[in-house]
């Protein structure tokens, strides 16, 4: 199959299992947020992300590892998998060791020890799920895993519907909903793929053990990393003004998703075809027009929803948290960089360089810290935002500069600029005006120039979806 349309299909079918959950978590935001207040709200956001940024340090990230060498072909499958269960099992348990200095952690007015046993079945269970999915996904697995969306969307809308409503269980509940719907994953993964069978009592692979820890390790960090631009502002919202802030900021991130929706489905089969095709001598060409058509949709989405921010807070959230949508347009760019980010991080993933990937992290999380530090005492959480956005920015400037020492990837410069400034321009009328027809009509005419400047790769972009859809239509 061409490299192009073996593209266009696992993004296809990347699409059908991720869209369904990327929806839900906006159409749960409605119910979500008048069943908890502010306060609440902001309380389960910081459990979540406490667990989620625990989970690369107990399992040494390997994950990861998981992904990239059941990618390669001459791996013995059951050697890669046997690692990744032994390194989660042992490395829960030396968790196990620390939950007494864990539950000391207390922000301002959120305490982690009250949530002790939900973080960390939480870790238990959400590590165990990314270590199946990313197996299934390397093993090319592609349709399990998109059938494993579909189910997860819909355990998790069962569960936090009863949890949140009949239940009143409040911020256990929403978090004891992730944990179920992830444990009915792991249960789908094991018994349609028979994972059992990958499970090696012994003679697993010293020298495989040894080569996935040195790629997942350096990873670890990574992930902090990330975690710090992501969501230490989080925790310095709250620090610095309070939970119920941190709920409006959190309630104001849920928006900027949407690009990484659009994103994150490219991205699941990109990086199976950023690895397949490394070696062939077409390949930068192919990552330059990838990246074209990737950017130029990336631009588009997130031109229209600062155009229609307002709106849409208006509709996914309770009168409460409407006042989170002046948080969004810069929140939206800095959320367009990350994709930019992720795209030049398979280059990494194909060479094998995780520790290059840590050194690029470092520099925006270092930005990030001292750039919270500085601006939300000042200015509030869009201080935050502002600090995310440079963070990225600087992680992307990184990136383009130093991966062109593996492969090179066009860019654009001028017109990378140029689209960040219409965004720019966005947020600037948005924030200025606040409402009003002269508002609407001025972010209208920027979305259009923004449209008019992508306009080749959005339709090249669009013929190769649809042209796909209309090829499978014709067999049929």
């Amino acid at each position: 199959m061409d490299k192009y349309k073996k593209l266009a299909v696992n993004t296809i079918i990347f699409a059908i299992g991720t869209f369904s959950s990327k929806v839900l978590s906006f159409l749960l935001m409605p119910f979500v947020t008048r069943m908890m207040g502010t306060a609440d709200y902001g309380s389960a956001d910081l459990v979540q992300q406490t667990a989620n940024v625990l989970i690369p340090i107990v399992f040494l990230q390997i994950n990861s590892a998981v992904l990239r060498y059941s990618l390669d072909k001459a791996s013995d499958k059951s050697d890669v998998f046997t690692v990744g269960i032994r390194t989660t099992i042992k490395g829960f348990a030396v968790f196990l060791l620390f939950a007494y200095p864990v539950s000391l952690i207390t922000i301002n007015d959120f305490r982690l020890g009250d949530y002790i046993v939900f973080i960390y079945v939480f870790v238990l269970t959400s590590g165990t799920r990314q270590l199946c999915q990313n197996f299934v996904r390397g093993c090319g697995h592609v349709k399990t895993f998109a059938i494993d969306g579909i189910l997860t969307t819909a355990t998790m809308l069962a569960f936090n519907l009863l949890f949140l409503g009949p239940l009143h269980l409040g911020v256990k509940g929403y978090i004891f909903a992730i944990i179920a719907s992830d444990f009915c994953s792991i249960c789908f993964f094991f018994v349609t793929c028979r994972l059992w069978r990958y499970v090696k009592v012994k003679g697993v692979s010293k020298n495989l053990k040894l080569e996935m820890l040195k790629y997942s390790i350096p990873m670890m960090p990574t992930v902090i990393l990330w975690w710090i631009v992501n969501v230490s502002d989080r925790y310095m919202v709250t620090g610095f003004i309070s939970s119920s802030a941190n709920g409006l900021y959190t309630a104001a991130s849920k928006i900027p998703n949407f690009v990484v929706m659009f994103s994150s489905i490219f991205i699941d089969a990109w990086q199976l075809s950023a690895v397949e095709e490394y070696d062939s001598d077409s390949r930068a060409t192919f990552f330059s027009k990838v990246i074209r058509v990737y950017s130029g949709g990336i631009f588009a989405v997130a031109s229209a929803l600062i155009l229609c921010c307002q709106v849409i807070t208006k509709i996914l959230v309770a009168p409460s948290y409407f006042e989170s949508w002046q948080y969004v347009p810069i929140l939206i760019i800095a959320t367009s960089f990350s994709c930019f980010v992720n795209f030049l991080g398979s280059i990494y993933m194909a060479e094998k360089k995780s520790v290059m990937a840590m050194v690029t992290a470092l520099a925006g999380a270092g930005t990030n810290v001292v750039l919270n530090l500085i601006l939300i005492p000042r200015i509030g959480a869009n201080g935050a935002a502002i600090a995310t956005v440079a963070a990225f920015v600087v992680v992307f400037v990184a990136r383009a500069i130093h991966t062109r020492k593996y492969i090179e990837v066009k860019l654009n410069p001028p017109l990378l600029i140029l689209q960040t400034l219409i965004l720019a321009l966005q947020c600037v009328v948005m924030l200025y005006f606040k409402s009003g027809v002269a508002m609407y009509a001025i972010e209208a005419g920027l979305f259009l120039v923004m449209v008019a400047v992508n306009l080749g790769p959005i339709k090249e972009l669009a013929m190769l979806v649809l042209g796909k859809f209309l090829k499978k239509g014709r067999k049929s």
